[in-house]
């Protein structure tokens, strides 16, 4: 009895800390992306630009800059996650699929990633080595207003 006692709780404690690391290590959370950029052939929505960028989802001036240096760098976006895990409640495939529609204008976490994202390409990083800048949070540095004002960005 003793025996499966101790069997019973090692393995129950063994389920527990494996739930515990894959809750608790973002790595085993990333949201959806494309680990290539797509191919030529690939018939993708394209990003919102001129005139759809005005109105009342676009009142402030990251909101318009973001789209702006989002449209410069499709195919980077699109090997990128999004934390702010639209992929599970809109059905997003990469973060170029926020710049596909409104999303990216209403949501801070798209558009300091979308940033940063087009920042780092300038600096001529790879999109694998923004996406591991990404899921390290560096993007949360970014401070959106003074972005838009061209003053530099915190990061």
């Amino acid at each position: 009895m003793m025996r499966v006692r101790f069997w019973l709780t090692f393995a129950i404690a063994l389920i527990c800390v494996a739930a515990h690391a894959q809750w608790t290590n973002p790595s085993v959370d990333i949201p959806a992306f494309h680990a290539t950029a797509p191919a030529r052939s690939a018939a993708l929505a394209p990003i919102l630009h001129g005139k759809q960028l005005t109105g009342p989802n676009f009142q402030l001036a990251w909101q318009v800059k973001v789209y702006q240096d989002a449209a410069k760098i499709p195919s980077v976006l699109y090997q990128l996650p999004c934390y702010c895990h639209c992929d599970r409640a809109l059905g997003h495939r990469s973060l170029r699929s926020c710049f596909e529609g409104l999303h990216g204008a209403e949501c801070g976490t798209c558009a300091k990633e979308g940033f940063y994202a087009y920042r780092m390409t300038r600096k001529g990083w790879t999109p694998k080595q923004i996406r591991a800048g990404i899921e390290r949070g560096d993007w949360q540095k970014i401070d959106l207003n003074a972005m838009a004002k061209g003053q530099p960005a915190r990061s």
